[in-house]
């Protein structure tokens, strides 16, 4: 992938899409089928107040995240679109008050629709994973 190009997605990762910025989304490594980020821990994204265990949604939204960013690396034109048709997650251990690493991987991309892979890591354990399926439209 071009450099030009990279930094245009990192960019479009970090600052424009609103929810990542909320979240504070940093991408690590960024290729056509595979993407790398890390989102550091804050205390608003605390799903139980009691653990300080991180929000189930939250992981999922940046799961659905991490797979659509690799749909857009794969864009050919600017008004390419894309959009989620199903996502599923599997919670594999609680996420504890710390920085959560994402990654996630292209399955295949078809004419119409794209299938990723996604997992969340805390201290190198795999917390969550899952799969993403996209419509991919092509302008």
């Amino acid at each position: 992938m071009d450099a030009t190009i990279k930094e245009r997605l990192i960019s479009l990762a970090e600052e424009e899409i609103p929810i990542h910025k909320h979240f504070g989304l940093k991408v690590e490594t960024v290729e056509k089928d595979f993407i790398e980020v890390m989102v550091p821990f804050r205390k608003d994204l605390v799903g139980d107040i009691r653990t300080n265990h991180w929000h189930g949604g939250i992981i999922a939204t940046i799961l659905d995240s991490v797979g659509g960013a690799i749909g857009i690396a794969n864009f050919n034109s600017p008004e390419d679109k894309l959009s989620t048709i199903d996502l599923r997650v599997d919670y594999l251990r609680f996420a504890d008050g710390k920085d959560l690493i994402f990654e996630g991987k292209l399955v295949r991309l078809g004419n119409r629709i794209m299938v990723t892979k996604m997992k969340a890591f805390q201290d190198n354990i795999l917390i969550a994973e899952g799969k993403g399926v996209y419509n991919f439209i092509r302008a």
